[in-house]
């Protein structure tokens, strides 16, 4: 079983910075044995889609919309994942969940708001 909570949501301006952290709960055994980790978000009204993810090895990959303006990173030892997010605009606002995948399961946090004002 693993545990996911996001923090770091918030409101800010377009143009502007934001950074989003997952910590997952667990044992030592459990969090090294935890599979690719990344961010998805979903606006309102439309389906959750795929922001970034990054494999236990470091490889990171990303939507086309957020690529050179967003940055994702882990820390296996603590069972974290970080997402930078700059030059945010107005169509980045949505609810970013936290996903990681162990032994073939999805885990997903509760989500954090994130709002671009204009």
């Amino acid at each position: 079983q693993v545990q996911l909570v996001e923090s770091g949501g918030g409101l800010v301006q377009a143009g502007g910075s934001l950074r989003l952290s997952c910590t997952a709960s667990g044992s030592s055994f459990i969090l090294f044995s935890i599979d690719d980790m990344g961010w998805y978000r979903q606006a309102p009204g439309k389906q959750r889609d795929f922001v970034a993810v990054i494999t236990k090895g470091g490889s990171a990959r990303y939507a086309d919309s957020v690529k050179g303006r967003f940055s994702i990173s882990r820390d296996n030892v603590k069972g974290t994942v970080n997402l930078q997010m700059n030059s945010l605009k107005p169509e980045d606002t949505a609810v970013y969940y936290c996903n990681a995948g162990r032994r073939g399961i999805p885990y997903w946090g509760q989500g954090t708001q994130v709002t671009v004002s204009s």
